[in-house]
């Protein structure tokens, strides 16, 4: 396992300070956000903190990023607020086994080395899930900025549940919302260098509450010191159910952490470790379960805060969680004035920025295709399950991604007829005199036409797939039945999978079945793999196997037999 870098012996004082700016930085943007988190995931206020304490603390000391900052995040709030609801029924210790599971899961993934398949995820698919789960959040939370109590069962609850919550508006509720929501828009730049709007939106807001406003909902009390041990329930009955949302918090917040470790990388030009962070997050997330708290991922706007405020080590990660780890201890009784329209204010405008609204702009310049698979994902995303609009995403856009490689296959395929004068009639290598030059045979005038085409050439360039081999197959059968000598050049061929492969065995079949004599030229390297392990090239003589195009003349001449073949 590659060794990430970690602070050594010389580490200095300025790297020190750096990462405790990063450190400070990144635990004043994650405390108002996982507050709210647990809130939104069902779990409660609390449950975030201590999602952001654990799961953070463990990641930064064992996970694949040097500069991460991982908690609560809005796809992992979302996912695990549908676990709570639909699929535990209200049990907590039922959700946080499921829980658990999830985390085994991202454990398995990072050791059996699949953390790299991520960067593979098609950015259409990553754009209509981020902009999903940000339009989610903000009708969500539109129920509790209007002063009632979230409805349960997602959007689709949401929204039959939004005209009574507009008719019976709680105004004062609504009011703090509002101003949350103005903090953050208006939040001077210069201070929010000190300050992130979100913290000012929570503390103007809080303070509003607290003087002029008493009677809104508020998170209430909040335990102070170490979280309980909670012991997960389990029944062997249940593995069934606990499956599929297990694999969605997974899947998750696996894709959650390596993108954002990604973004991590291209700002700090250093490289993450994609299986160990899954090990990592995945453990985090099993030993945070027994906590009670909210699971986590990498959090990509406390990553960005501590890289842009020093960060460059796990030390930053690690004062981040401490520090949020203090405020839990001693000072978790200060949030308990912290009005629940305030959290949705906060919420809405984290929402509003996480739709992908640079790509959204900018559809009618993109591929039809591309914009489809972005908006299948979106839609299924909201009125369906997260993990079945991910896997619908994945899936649409491989079929997409099929059909440009299909189009670039099937162009880079040749099929060319060899004139006999020009291609038979070429001398050979190593026939004559190399001072006075290679002597040039004539041709039989009284023998077949000059200026027929016996031998095709069929060029196999660059790279052939299960996309293009029936097309290709349909384009060139008939081409290789109107010569009596067929060349498969293999020279310039780069990688042909087991599809590609068959393909080739079928046109050798045709040839033959036509009365065609075949030759294969250049057949080597790694390019050769499939072809000659599904031994489709059975039915042609070992001699007939050349390395070059002299070679296939030798042998063309020979097959034809003409008098050529015969000098």
């Amino acid at each position: 396992m590659a060794a990430l870098k970690t602070p050594t012996l010389n580490y200095t004082a300025e790297q020190l300070r750096g990462d405790v700016f990063g450190g400070l930085t990144a635990a004043v943007v994650m405390l108002p956000l996982s507050l709210a988190f647990g809130v939104a995931s069902g779990l409660g206020a609390i449950a975030g903190l201590y999602g952001a304490v654990a799961v953070g603390l463990l990641t930064a000391l064992g996970g694949g990023s040097a500069t991460q900052i991982s908690g609560p995040t809005a796809p992992l709030s979302v996912a695990m607020s549908v676990v709570v609801v639909d699929y535990a029924q209200g049990d907590v210790k039922k959700a946080l086994f499921i829980m658990v599971l999830a985390g085994a899961l991202q454990i398995l993934l990072g050791a059996l080395r699949l953390g790299s398949f991520v960067a593979y995820t098609p950015y259409p698919v990553v754009s209509g899930f981020t902009s999903a789960v940000g339009v989610i959040i903000i009708v969500v939370q539109l129920i509790p900025l209007l002063g009632h109590e979230v409805a349960l069962g997602g959007v689709a609850a949401s929204i039959s549940a939004l005209p009574d919550a507009i008719s019976s508006v709680d105004t004062s509720a609504a009011a703090l919302g509002i101003l949350a929501i103005a903090v953050c828009l208006f939040w001077p730049r210069r201070l929010g260098r000190i300050l992130p709007p979100s913290v000012g939106a929570l503390l103007v807001a809080t303070v509003v509450s607290v003087l002029w406003i008493d009677d809104v909902a508020v998170i209430g009390e909040v335990p102070s010191g170490l979280p309980d041990l909670v012991m997960p329930s389990f029944d062997w009955a249940d593995i069934g159910g606990a499956l599929p949302p297990a694999v969605t918090l997974a899947l998750l917040g696996s894709i959650n952490s390596l993108l954002t470790a990604r973004v991590a990388d291209s700002m700090t030009r250093d490289s993450h470790h994609p299986n160990r962070e899954l090990i990592g997050v995945g453990a985090a997330n099993c030993l945070s379960a027994f906590i009670g708290a909210v699971p986590g991922a990498g959090a990509t706007s406390a990553t960005v805060a501590n890289v842009k405020a020093g960060g460059r080590s796990r030390v930053s990660g690690a004062l981040c969680a401490l520090v949020l780890g203090a405020l839990v201890l001693g000072l978790g009784r200060f949030a308990e004035v912290i009005p629940h329209p305030v959290l949705a204010g906060i919420l809405i405008k984290i929402g509003f920025d996480i739709i992908d609204w640079q790509y959204l702009v900018r559809v009618r310049r993109t591929q039809f295709d591309q914009y489809a698979v972005m908006g299948l994902t979106l839609g299924l995303s909201i009125v369906s399950d997260l993990l079945l609009a991910v896997g619908a995403g994945l899936l649409a856009a491989a079929m997409t991604a099929s059909r440009q490689f299909e189009r670039l296959e099937l162009d880079n395929a040749v099929s060319t007829p060899l004139l006999d004068m020009t291609f038979l009639n070429q001398p050979d290598p190593d026939a004559g005199d190399e001072s006075d030059g290679p002597a040039i045979p004539s041709f039989d005038l009284d023998g077949p036409d000059p200026f027929a085409a016996r031998t095709g050439l069929l060029s196999l360039r660059g790279t052939y797939t299960a996309a293009s081999s029936i097309k290709l197959f349909n384009a060139i059968n008939h081409d290789v039945e109107e010569h009596e000598v067929v060349i498969f050049d293999f020279t310039d061929t780069r990688y042909m999978d087991d599809s590609a492969a068959y393909m080739v065995g079928q046109l050798v079949d045709v040839a033959v079945e036509s009365g065609a004599k075949c030759i294969v030229m250049g057949l080597e390297g790694s390019q050769a793999t499939s072809v000659r392990e599904l031994n489709v090239l059975r039915s042609i003589p070992d001699d007939q196997f050349v390395e070059d195009l002299d070679g296939a003349r030798i042998v063309a001449r020979r097959l034809l037999d003409g008098p050529d073949g015969e000098s």
